[in-house]
């Protein structure tokens, strides 16, 4: 096997040294949340930075023990639908 493929399996994309979908994700709803908060109450944003920051420690750590939790999440987007029965069961089955 080539060296980059290996690469890319053994070290998964960092942002900010942390996983790069659940980064994406916290950076994508707090910054959104803060601007929001900002403009509308007048609310201090210092609160803000320091949940950001504490949630990317937080993000950090865990893509330390878990290098591989963006493809998790991504797996379980793609596996979790909901499926319409084409026949009249209990639970969700899978028919042509």
């Amino acid at each position: 096997m080539r060296e980059p493929i290996l690469k890319a399996v053994a070290n998964p994309p960092k942002l900010l040294w942390g996983a790069y979908l659940p980064v994406l994700l916290n950076l994508g709803i707090q910054f959104p949340a803060m601007f929001s908060a900002i403009g509308m109450f007048a609310v201090n944003p210092l609160i803000f930075i320091f949940s950001i920051v504490l949630t990317h420690v937080a993000i950090v750590l865990w893509g330390g023990k878990e290098p591989h939790i963006s493809n998790m999440i991504q797996a379980y987007g793609q596996t979790f639908r909901i499926t319409n029965n084409l026949y009249k069961t209990k639970g969700n089955k899978f028919e042509p």
